[in-house]
């Protein structure tokens, strides 16, 4: 008699929908890890080049002024010493001193072309002023440039690009120069008037390095995303049971994250600035008093530097705790970025908060106390500025004026308290 194979019973319904669930979890977490480490790491490379950008827009500016500087004072004369060769498109750009020694002009053209020169032996990077009407041959546009000029004239603000230059990737920007008053000394007989686009300076960087270190990048997030996603996927079925309960405990610790500074347990900015608006609308609602208290740890780079980053933030945990002790329950503390941190006194004028900004910054200066590893001790102290809210008031404005008001405690020597009453 032959035997008959016996087939193993099917899966219940239960455990059939279990398994599914389970499945689509897992798909929707491989899915879910995959997308959040493709956004980091396009997000990086967004913000990388994002930075590049306003890299540019900063260098751009700062050479404009250099140049405005220069033609303000109608050309800068510097010595003819050796190697220092007069400019050829300008009239007359010699002079001489009574004392013998002699003299040539360096106008904004030919100081950003020198400028220009040195940065790029000396820092890898360079600018290029440019036209579609060069008085000097040097100034011709390349094709970008031209197309970028060309824009310019049509209303366009200002261009970035990226290319390859003898084999090396490179982000390039321009932005256009408008002809001012102390231009037409030289180009008024190209036809220009104030106001019109003349031309533009080109930047180009090295970007080399960035772009491999992106890509090296990408590849590293790629596997991490590989081996993260498996292992969640290995343990999906163990954490499932306790997903619930961590999530309830999940949902507290990200409250209190999102209220919280970790070093030094007061609010954070963005909590702070929360509570500083509601308490400005009810000062605006009513007539009791609102002062607003700004203090910054003077010299902590110092304190970093010397002692460390580490016994730089004991430093911020200690004057947290005493301002916390130092201070009303009801008053807002937070930490306003760095070793800033900010404070907000309802009903409380600048009379009454004067005394008690200047209790604090005894209690900080001869409680805080650092000791060199050969045994020199060394008093932390604070600057504080105040401001009461007025009629009128944002916290935006009360909050300026605080800060005015510690800039000018600062400037005055630092370790004291001042007072912005307007």
């Amino acid at each position: 008699m032959t035997d008959v194979p016996v087939k193993s019973p099917a899966p219940t319904s239960d455990t059939q929908s279990l398994r599914a669930f389970i499945i689509s979890v897992s798909l929707a977490v491989a899915v879910c890890i995959s997308g959040a480490f493709l956004g980091i790491a396009l997000k990086g490379r967004t913000l990388i080049r994002e930075e590049m950008l306003h890299r540019a827009r900063t260098d751009f500016r700062t050479l404009v002024h250099f140049r405005a500087w220069n033609a303000s004072y109608g050309g800068v004369y510097v010595e003819k010493m050796p190697g220092v060769e007069s400019n050829p498109y300008l009239e007359n750009p010699d002079i001489e001193s009574t004392s013998g020694k002699r003299y040539t002009k360096k106008n904004p053209a030919l100081m950003t072309r020198e400028l220009s020169e040195r940065l790029k032996r000396f820092e890898g990077y360079g600018f290029h002023i440019t036209s579609l009407q060069p008085l000097n041959p040097a100034n011709q546009p390349d094709p970008e440039e031209a197309r970028a000029l060309r824009a310019f004239e049509q209303g366009t603000p200002e261009r970035s690009w990226t290319e390859t230059i003898e084999g090396r990737a490179t982000t390039r920007y321009m932005a256009p120069l408008k002809v001012e008053a102390s231009c037409l000394e030289c180009h008024a007989k190209q036809g220009y008037k104030v106001g019109d686009i003349r031309g533009g300076i080109s930047f180009t960087y090295d970007t080399q390095e960035i772009e491999a270190k992106l890509r090296s990048n990408l590849r590293l997030v790629a596997v991490l995303a590989f081996l993260t996603t498996g292992l969640l996927l290995s343990l999906v079925i163990f954490f499932f049971r306790q997903l619930v309960r961590k999530l309830a405990e999940a949902r507290r610790q990200l409250e209190s994250f999102a209220m919280t500074d970790m070093l030094t347990g007061l609010f954070n900015r963005r909590r702070v600035l929360e509570r500083f608006a509601e308490e400005c609308e009810r000062a605006r609602r009513g007539s009791s008093g609102l002062t607003c208290l700004m203090l910054d740890v003077d010299h902590f780079k110092q304190v970093n530097d010397q002692f460390g980053h580490q016994e730089g933030d004991e430093v911020l945990k200690k004057i947290a705790q005493i301002m916390r002790s130092s201070l009303r329950r009801y008053d807002i503390l937070g930490r306003y970025g760095g070793e800033e941190f900010i404070g907000l006194l309802p009903d409380t004028d600048l009379e009454t908060a004067l005394p008690v900004a200047e209790r604090l910054r005894q209690s900080i200066e001869t409680s805080v106390t650092l000791r060199a590893p050969d045994g020199a001790s060394r008093s932390v102290t604070a600057s504080l500025g105040l401001a009461q809210w007025l009629p009128g008031d944002t916290v935006d404005s009360l909050i300026h004026r605080a800060d005015e008001a510690l800039y000018r405690a600062k400037a005055a020597g630092r370790n004291q308290v001042k007072v912005l009453e307007r």
